[in-house]
């Protein structure tokens, strides 16, 4: 098992990589997409980004995937800090929120991102992390939640506001939309737009060697802002995985997500799903409670037995990459430095006790 960090778009500079090294990683995962454009996400501060009802700004150049050169010069200074690239997390909206919507644009974008990952395969990244989800991660709340009143995540009760126009994902893709929401579908109807984009985008992905790794919805409820999940409890990522045999249908393993499921748990899905191969690579967060009430925690403050977890990926020889995600801000001058600092210490140590 490796040891990696994710990195937000702002941050892929000289100084990230320093950090993420010196936290002893191995390898990065990175966020292409800009989160941070509305202005409650504060991009000094670095924390994973909230947006409440308002999303998380604008999307980008719906006209310009990222090209082979541009991702060839990320990963050059990547790897000139002794770093590997195992991943990209998420598409930009601009690029696929008619595949999402069932939209008019689905059959271009779709085609666009073919060419993104075959961009992918040639820049030698050998994992694309996606969730296909309208609301993305949203309904959540912050607070001092974690041990000492650290500042974190969580959810107390649902969020039933329907998306407006031009929204997906948390983010605008149409500043220009008419006014209104996005109508309201059923699980049936988005598990048919999913299989849509199985079968369109996995056999160019295998061609291309790169793995595809769904990531469960966060939080895990039937419905967010009037809008149907797809992988809200542990045996959905089954479904979603006998959809389409391909080796390239893997999962982005999000053990905080699964732990707050309110079926199954999160070790036998874990076992489940390793010992079947199709993991990616895993987010290593803990929490405590579950939907419709949980918060995130420090990794060594929650529910999961986390070296539980690693017995299990060690007996299923499992040898992936794993990154904190996100997690609590430490009261000083850098909260979101110390506290993937004390995240990734933690976790070197339990790996190297392992």
């Amino acid at each position: 098992m490796k040891l990696g960090f994710g990195l937000y778009r702002h941050m892929l500079n000289e100084d990230h990589y320093k950090f993420a090294k010196q936290c002893g990683a191995t390898h990065v995962v990175v966020h292409m997409v800009d989160y941070f454009g509305h202005e409650k996400n504060d991009k000094s501060n670095a924390n994973q980004p909230i947006g409440e009802k308002e999303g998380w700004g604008k999307a980008g150049d719906a006209n310009q995937i990222w090209s082979l050169e541009e991702l060839m010069a990320i990963k050059k200074e990547i790897n000139s800090h002794g770093l590997i690239w195992e991943a990209i997390e998420n598409f930009d909206p601009a690029h696929w929120h008619d595949i999402l919507l069932d939209g008019p644009k689905k059959e271009v974008q779709m085609e666009n991102l073919k060419q993104l990952i075959r961009n992918v395969g040639k820049a030698g990244i050998p994992i694309f992390g996606y969730n296909f989800s309208l609301a993305g991660v949203a309904a959540r709340n912050q607070g001092p939640f974690a041990r000492g009143g650290a500042v974190s995540v969580g959810m107390d009760g649902g969020d039933d506001t329907p998306i407006p126009n031009g929204m997906v994902w948390n983010m605008v893709y149409d500043e220009n939309a008419p006014e209104g929401t996005l109508p309201k579908i059923e699980h049936d109807e988005l598990w048919k737009r999913l299989q849509y984009f199985l079968d369109e985008i996995l056999p160019v992905a295998e061609e291309a060697g790169v793995k595809m790794a769904a990531h469960p919805d966060d939080p895990p409820m039937p419905y967010v802002r009037n809008s149907p999940r797809l992988v809200f409890q542990p045996n959905m990522y089954q479904k979603l995985i006998d959809m389409n045999p391909s080796p390239a249908n893997n999962l982005e393993f999000c053990l905080g997500s699964i732990a707050e499921m309110t079926e199954g748990n999160v070790y036998d899905a874990t076992d489940s799903y390793s010992e079947q191969g199709k993991i990616g690579y895993i987010h290593f967060r803990n929490v405590k409670g579950k939907v419709p009430n949980y918060k995130e925690v420090f990794v060594d403050e929650g529910d999961i037995d986390m070296f539980k977890i690693l017995k299990i990926l060690k007996k299923n020889n499992f040898d992936g990459v794993l990154i904190p995600d996100h997690t609590p801000q430490m009261t000083c001058d850098a909260p979101w430095y110390a506290g993937m600092a004390y995240a990734m210490g933690y976790m070197k140590a339990i790996i190297d006790l392992l």
